[in-house]
């Protein structure tokens, strides 16, 4: 039986495809800095682990035992014009979503090299078309694409093979779980207020997250996993768009959708 480890794996993303993993054969180990408070599926382990502390990550990577692929899922987001949103905020965003996902990697790959395992990286299509706003979360995201693809390169001798997921919107609590800041009285209230009432409405009507759950089962048992994985509603018309077209003109798009 292949065992995976899977950050920010209680809620969400990370739920559903903890279950989906299990009922499908595998061991599923998630990680948190605190116990689930509800019952874990069976096949599934809860191992505690905060991913802005390397010592708390190497010693949950340890405890986990041996692993045969790993999947980078925690991650929050900042909502905030890139003005307001005070540098601690922000590096609170990268320390999780950057440096969590290069701290678990720098416990895993020695195990995952001897084993010749999987890595998967949960990014957003926001690290390709940045979110107003969210920069910050979109500029996470663009670290985890470029994290990917560099890792694929380095490892790929081993054995061990690299997938970036990129969602679009999916229904989960990462609305709840989001810093949204304080509007009020700010230069960008208006647009704040309008930004944020469509990302309300989007995800409202986004998919479950068990269609990202197939996609990284996908990646983890393809024989010859692809580079990046795009899942949603938007999962064609952002990459095409894109390539296709000129910065500005997808940028005053992005504006259009936003409201802003």
């Amino acid at each position: 039986m292949q065992t995976v480890l899977i950050t920010g794996g209680t809620s969400g993303i990370g739920a559903a495809t903890a279950r989906m993993l299990a009922g499908r054969g595998f061991g599923v180990v998630v990680t948190g800095r605190r116990e689930p408070s509800a019952q874990l599926p069976p096949g599934v382990r809860w191992q505690a682990m905060d991913v802005c502390d390397e010592g708390s990550v190497r010693a949950g990577v340890s405890a986990a035992g041996e692993l045969d692929a790993v999947v980078c899922n925690a991650g929050f987001g900042v909502f905030g014009s890139l003005e307001e949103v005070s540098l601690e905020r922000a590096r609170a965003q990268f320390d999780t979503n950057v440096f969590g996902v290069l701290a678990v990697l720098r416990a895993a790959l020695p195990g995952l090299r001897a084993r010749k395992g999987r890595v998967v990286l949960v990014g957003s299509l926001a690290g390709r078309v940045p979110i107003p706003f969210q920069v910050h979360y979109s500029a996470t995201k663009a670290a985890v694409d470029s994290i990917a693809q560099g890792l694929r390169l380095e490892v790929a001798p081993f054995g061990v093979k690299v997938s970036l997921i990129e969602p679009g919107d999916i229904q989960t609590a990462f609305n709840d779980a989001t810093d949204w800041g304080a509007p009020e009285g700010s230069p960008y209230e208006a647009r704040l207020k309008a930004c944020r009432e469509v990302i309300h409405r989007t995800m409202a009507a986004a998919p479950a997250p068990g269609v990202v759950a197939e996609v990284i089962h996908r990646a983890l048992t393809a024989r010859r996993p692809r580079v990046r994985y795009q899942v949603g509603p938007e999962a064609w018309t952002v990459p095409l768009g894109r390539r296709l077209l000129p910065d500005d003109l997808a940028l005053r798009l992005v504006a259009r959708h936003y409201g802003i």
